[in-house]
């Protein structure tokens, strides 16, 4: 897998990579578009298992789940997991979606086999019917999956993982791992522990009680990074094991590094990045590690500009987040993308998100991002994708995250100024692709759209009146320059 993807980033002309968003934006069906329009797809798998787990309770549409499940290596497996959520026919409308168990240090095997087969499948579906590149993307920051999540997108012969929201240096090793069927462990950040009290850990063989595990492919690593200071010290302490840098402005949506200087900000109280936060490209050719250049790169002048300073790629994730293509709730989109046409989307560098990252937000009245909106919902941790773990005073691990109940969250050792303004981004992401949790009381949860800077692409020749729409097809020949 590796070499294939070398190979790939060798081609001319210089490839676009599509960005995984949000999730569940970047699905199988948007992945698997890009990849057969000759660019390379990218699966979300942030909360991939919700993700299915929901979609099942939806009754599958359309029946592509059970195609993949029946793909699945180990049939015993799949057919729990299917049974487990699968509803014929779908849903009410108005009853609420069963909810997976919240992950913690010692999961259930019914959730650890959900995650294995959630990542498989999207994986499986994205590289349906072609010979073109699909990679996953995950957060480091939510490190009690990867070793499950893995596993699972590298049985679905997964080209690429991209990762980012974090340091992940322990990928490398433990895909190599993996690959050969051996038992993993993941060290994980702990506040109050030292390094390598706790980790998660997963035997294959074990796991599928002692079937037969196939042998992988170890799928191309690419570290997302914003400094040279982490380039430096990731390309040291992983010589020759990284594939290519992504390089992410912060220009780009979804979560963003903070900047060197982390008391600059502007009116709106929104970080200030500087010429400290500017990437010395330079310095990362003289590092030997290709490259890819991503944060407002789906324009021709930029890919042009990326290809001039000597990129393997570009990526590229709003341009393709509007598209027809994406999973993005329809009437999320057409808002959107028409605000865009008309110059007047808003886009807020703000602190919503617990992992305590800057985080992209599109003001749009009726999301999260409407006071009005943000001062009805309740506060309510359900998901817990972003929680942190911290030690407590007996030496058990606990969980907390500032954007639950206060109260909940200053009794379990936090302050109560960290929960200010802060969002559950498992629900609205889950709202975005028309997955939204209902309340009992009749409450259903309100999206939160994440989009990069420049939007300046909703125009034409792409789009030529503000309800017009476009594929990933014509993305990446208005990228190429070919569509004017």
């Amino acid at each position: 897998m590796t070499e294939n993807f070398r190979k790939a980033l060798q081609e001319v002309p210089l490839r676009v990579i599509q960005g995984g968003m949000g999730i569940g934006v970047s699905s199988w069906k948007l992945a698997r578009a890009v990849a057969l329009a000759g660019g390379i797809g990218v699966v979300s798998g942030a909360a991939i298992h919700l993700v299915i787990a929901r979609r099942l309770q939806l009754g599958d549409p359309g029946g592509h789940l059970k195609r993949a499940f029946d793909a699945f290596p180990f049939t015993d497996v799949a057919q729990q997991v299917y049974a487990k959520y699968f509803i014929p026919y779908g849903k009410k409308k108005d009853k609420p979606f069963q909810n997976p168990e919240m992950f913690s240090l010692n999961p259930s095997q019914e959730l650890n086999k959900l995650v294995v087969v959630a990542n498989f499948v999207e994986v499986f579906l994205a590289k349906e019917g072609h010979s073109g590149l699909i990679g996953i993307n995950y957060l480091e920051k939510i490190q009690i999956f990867h070793i499950y999540s893995l596993f699972g997108a590298m049985l679905a012969g997964v080209d690429f993982v991209t990762v980012g929201a974090g340091i992940p240096t322990q990928f490398p090793s433990i895909m190599e791992k993996l690959a050969k069927g051996e038992a993993v462990e993941y060290r994980l950040d702990v506040i109050g522990a030292v390094t390598g009290e706790f980790s998660m850990r997963f035997a294959p063989r074990e796991f599928f009680s002692g079937q037969t595990v196939p042998e992988l492919f170890q799928p191309a690593f690419l570290p997302i990074i914003s400094s040279n200071v982490l380039a430096n010290m990731m390309a040291k302490k992983l010589m020759g094991q990284i594939n290519a840098f992504v390089i992410e402005g912060p220009t780009a949506g979804g979560h963003n590094a903070p900047p060197r200087d982390k008391n600059a900000r502007n009116e709106q109280g929104e970080p200030v990045y500087g010429l400290k936060d500017v990437v010395n490209l330079a310095k990362i050719r003289a590092l030997g590690v290709p490259f890819i250049q991503a944060g407002g790169y789906g324009h021709p002048e930029k890919y042009e500009e990326a290809r001039q300073a000597g990129a393997a790629a570009i990526q590229a994730g709003s341009i393709f987040q509007f598209s027809e293509d994406s999973s993005l709730a329809p009437y999320l989109r057409s808002i959107a993308k028409a605000a865009a046409f008309r110059g007047t989307l808003n886009i807020r560098t703000s602190g919503v998100s617990p992992t305590g990252y800057p985080f992209k937000v599109a003001l749009l009245t009726g999301t999260l991002s409407d006071p009005i909106v943000y001062s009805t919902r309740k506060r309510i941790c359900d998901l817990g994708l972003l929680r942190e773990l911290y030690k407590k005073p007996d030496g058990s691990v606990g969980y907390h995250c500032s954007a639950e109940p206060v109260e909940a969250y200053v009794r379990k050792g936090g302050k109560a100024e960290d929960c200010i303004g802060k969002t559950c981004l498992c629900n609205c992401l889950l709202a975005n692709i028309d997955l939204a949790q209902h309340r009992a009381n009749g409450f259903v949860e309100p999206p939160l759209i994440t989009c990069g800077d420049d939007v300046s692409f909703a125009a034409p020749p792409l789009m030529r009146w503000r309800e017009d729409t476009y594929r990933a097809a014509d993305a990446l020949e208005y990228i190429f320059g070919k569509k004017g």
